[in-house]
């Protein structure tokens, strides 16, 4: 499917866009915009080069946002910023990227998310810049593309930084522009919790699990029982059972003990669920999507 960039007249930009000090003169679009007036835009960053840890931590804190109104941004970079669209996409969120180069795939930044990329717009998704669509991207465009970042969102979550890493200007941004900014705690060994741990110093909200980055971004169990009751509105009983089951992810294994109906009417019932895109197993468990 065809997605041709499109110029954004500044009336449609982002509410939150539109406030900034310093907003775009043009946006370029591909893809689907997103009503920006149902959502809550999460911009998540962190280092390029992460560890475990971190990418544990931004999967699980991602899948804990399913079912909510809520769109990640990020910058399609390698390492964080992959991770967190590719879990969005996942767990079924929207996910907006902003890449540090124009859109036309011959200059799309960095290439070898190019297939990312198109994930993003498949999965009704976008891509944005305010660069002109052939441009290449040069070391001033990262910090440029990162106000914007910041500035369309409610709030910015750090993953993992080291103390001089370009990641931390985003959370500069977020500051200026007064939105929340969020960060994880990690370990003390590590270079990529210096960043993370001087901006709780600064007075960050820290997020040690999903619970808190919900309460954070305002949301309370019933917005996500409103928004699973919608999504699921047309499962079989059967289906519904297993989703009620998958409100905590389980293990293939605990998952048909929990069933409790023939090993292959059960297996024939998640394969196609898994089919249907309505669970996913991942990291060892079922999840929902």
């Amino acid at each position: 499917m065809e997605h041709p960039i499109f110029e954004l007249a500044p009336d449609h930009f982002p509410p939150l866009l539109k406030e900034i000090p310093d907003p775009p003169k043009k946006l370029y679009v591909r893809g689907a915009l997103p009503d920006w007036n149902s959502l809550k835009f999460l911009t998540v960053v962190g280092s390029r080069k992460f560890t475990n840890y971190g990418r544990e931590a931004c999967e699980k804190l991602i899948w804990g946002l399913r079912g909510y109104p809520v769109a990640i941004v990020s910058g399609l970079a390698l390492g964080m910023d992959a991770i967190a669209h590719q879990t969005a996409l996942e767990a079924g969120l929207t996910t907006l990227a902003f890449p540090g180069s124009g859109l036309d795939p011959k200059v799309l930044y960095p290439a070898t998310n190019s297939r990312l990329a198109q994930d993003i717009l498949e999965s009704g998704g976008a891509l944005l810049s305010e660069f002109e669509p052939n441009f290449k991207a040069t070391p001033y465009s990262f910090p440029r593309r990162n106000r914007l970042m910041a500035g369309m969102s409610n709030a910015v979550l750090i993953v993992e930084a080291e103390i001089k890493s370009g990641t931390l200007i985003t959370s500069k941004f977020a500051t200026e522009y007064n939105r929340d900014v969020f960060t994880i705690p990690g370990s003390i060994f590590s270079k990529n919790s210096e960043g993370p741990h001087m901006l709780l110093r600064l007075g960050a909200t820290p997020i040690t699990k999903e619970a808190d980055l919900l309460e954070a971004l305002g949301f309370s169990d019933e917005n996500k029982e409103q928004s699973l009751e919608l999504k699921y509105k047309d499962c079989s009983s059967d289906e519904l059972k297993v989703i009620e089951i998958l409100r905590e992810p389980l293990s293939r294994e605990d998952l048909l003990a929990t069933l409790a109906m023939p090993i292959h009417k059960a297996n024939t019932l998640l394969s196609v669920m898994e089919i249907k895109e309505m669970i996913k197993e991942t990291m060892g468990e079922m999840r929902l999507m």
